[in-house]
């Protein structure tokens, strides 16, 4: 089960520029349930190793080096996108393409903090 997990969280949205209501939430379920073929089991724990992921990029992002908050923004990016974390993944695109001043770490940062807090009242 871990590497269908790994599969998944990393694996390119198939819907990412449509607009739906559960787009509201920090994470969108319907397009997490669609990735996981509604495996629940497996929901939670693509979303819990996408909180762990999404903690460390946050540490990459406040590097001195432009090219690893680039990189770091980029990974971050693409695994929100894959488990429905738009919110985090706008903003790790707008780090990836301007650059990391304080407001689009701050952002990035709150959107991780949105996502998590969401994740573990789901893991209850």
């Amino acid at each position: 089960m871990a590497m269908a997990a790994l599969n998944i969280a990393f694996d390119a949205p198939d819907n990412s520029g449509s607009r739906c209501p559960s787009r509201a939430r920090p994470i969108d379920l319907v397009h997490l349930a669609t990735q996981t073929m509604g495996d629940k089991a497996l929901e939670i724990e693509v979303l819990q190793m996408f909180a762990r992921q999404a903690r460390g990029c946050l540490q990459g992002l406040i590097e001195d080096n432009s090219d690893t908050v680039r990189a770091t923004a980029h990974r971050l990016k693409g695994a929100a996108l894959a488990v429905g974390a738009f919110r985090v993944s706008e903003a790790a695109g707008d780090v990836e393409d301007r650059g990391g001043d304080a407001a689009n770490l701050a952002a990035v940062g709150a959107a991780v903090i949105e996502a998590e807090n969401f994740i573990l009242k789901l893991c209850r």
